[in-house]
């Protein structure tokens, strides 16, 4: 089995020439970006979604047909066995929507201490969504929440309408299950995302907030907040070049890098691998078709982990990991 991994990096689609390229400005800071120890597997269960989010990356929605099949998920959870990783963290699309969520979960939450599963928090309503939560309290996974914003016209404005009071509805339940109260041992955890075009809010400051608002208006108590920023890709960077903030988004992105973030970066031990079953350094590199080592390698080829050292596929969409304190 091969596992040669060269450097990989891709133009930015549109990128102004006042932005330097990210691989040079890595290069002009004396940085490598290479792997270290893998000790993450992210997947990527497929791009249906029933949500057309503006700030989507990999422009997911309910017209989308990429999705993991049984196969794959079987083959997945096969290279899952045989590398134990620290955490495994199953993403979508939406994830609840895969058919072979369940399966995942239970496979999966057998060979890693630490299981994470995403969700919209609107994918799933009644007997289904109650359904979904049994399944991953069952099996103790952690359950990360998109909850863009605490205003419910900004949330509806990059969710579509009513997403605000659905989500609030399904954190409620995932509260009287037992996710996010303390002493439980399930672990909620929640996702902001800016609705614009600026950066993200300082995560101590937003996790603060979100916990004194969430509690205070609807009762809602979670464990922990991170705060993202948005990735120039998919429905986010359309929307940006309709509104003409493309340029001066990137440019925004590149004059907040911040070196001490390269370190800790996610795809230095993480390994990202899609719904057909491809491995890539991560997922925004899924959006843009950037596989791991610059060639399309099938979880089936490989039986171990990414050699560390190997480079790490880079483009200017980076920019959006290592502004300010980072993307980790």
């Amino acid at each position: 089995m091969e596992q040669n991994i060269s450097r990989t990096s891709a133009p930015f689609a549109g990128a102004p020439s006042r932005v330097e390229p990210f691989e040079r400005l890595l290069s002009r800071h004396h940085l490598d970006l290479v792997r270290g120890e893998t000790t993450t597997l992210q997947i990527n269960v497929g791009l249906l979604c029933n949500l057309s989010c503006r700030h989507c990356h990999l422009e997911a929605g309910p017209s989308r047909v990429e999705i993991m099949d049984a196969g794959t998920a079987d083959e997945v959870m096969d290279y899952a066995r045989r590398n134990r990783f620290r955490s495994i963290d199953i993403t979508g699309g939406a994830p609840e929507l895969n058919p072979h969520i369940e399966s995942l979960i239970g496979g999966l939450a057998a060979v890693t201490p630490h299981l994470l599963v995403r969700s919209n928090l609107t994918a799933l309503d009644g007997a289904k969504w109650d359904h979904f939560i049994q399944c991953c309290k069952t099996h103790g996974a952690t359950v990360i929440a998109s909850l863009p914003s605490l205003n419910p016209n900004q949330t509806d404005s990059q969710r579509g309408a009513g997403a605000f009071e659905r989500s609030v509805t399904a954190l409620r339940t995932l509260n009287a299950a037992g996710y996010g109260v303390e002493g439980s041992g399930l672990v909620l955890s929640l996702v902001a995302n800016p609705v614009g075009a600026f950066a993200p809010a300082s995560q101590s400051q937003a996790e603060k907030r979100y916990r004194e608002v969430l509690q205070r208006k609807w009762g809602v108590a979670f464990n922990r907040l991170f705060s993202f920023g948005n990735a120039p890709l998919g429905r986010f960077q359309g929307w940006l070049r309709e509104t003409g903030q493309s340029d001066d988004y990137l440019e925004g992105l590149a004059g907040r890098f911040n070196p001490d973030a390269v370190g800790s970066l996610m795809c230095r031990n993480t390994v990202s691998v899609n719904w057909q079953g491809y491995l890539y350094d991560c997922d925004f590199n899924i959006a843009v078709d950037m596989p791991l080592g610059g060639r399309k390698i099938h979880i089936t080829e490989m039986a171990g982990l990414p050699p560390g050292g190997s480079p790490v596929a880079v483009a200017d969409h980076c920019y959006a990991c290592t502004a300010g304190a980072g993307f980790t």
